[in-house]
């Protein structure tokens, strides 16, 4: 089994990646890092470069936590993909990083968190960056 965390580079992305690598240290599994711009996009703010990457694995080493980094592209909803890659992995659990969005806020601009709480067949937690 594995532990998969679906990161951006954000605060909501750094206290789901500390989340994960506490949780795959103590299942003592492996962990995945799941980085997955949207396809076509010429630059992108969801992409963790090279320096962010190299930081990440350090992070997970020094934790005694063998970790990879998928940092391929996908079409479509980000939600789809942490769920795809979640089954194609047979991943234990799902860690992912949520921020504050008020009712309306959710409504109007949908919420990739909330069809992954919603549409996972496995465990998934959920975490929120300190204040």
């Amino acid at each position: 089994m594995t532990v998969l965390v679906g990161y951006l580079p954000s605060p909501e992305g750094e206290a789901a990646f500390d989340a994960a690598v506490a949780e795959a240290a103590r299942r003592g599994e492996p962990l995945l890092v799941l980085n997955s711009p949207r396809s076509g996009a010429p630059v992108s703010s969801t992409a963790a470069d090279d320096d962010a990457v190299t930081g990440l694995t350090g992070r997970a080493s020094a934790a005694g936590v063998q970790v990879e980094v998928r940092r391929t592209a996908h079409e479509g909803d980000a939600a789809d993909e942490v769920l795809r890659v979640a089954e194609e992995v047979q991943a234990s659990v799902l860690v992912i990083g949520i921020r504050r969005r008020s009712p309306v806020g959710k409504l109007l601009m949908g919420s990739s968190a909330q069809r992954i709480l919603l549409d996972s067949d496995r465990p998934v937690l959920a975490v929120k960056p300190a204040r």
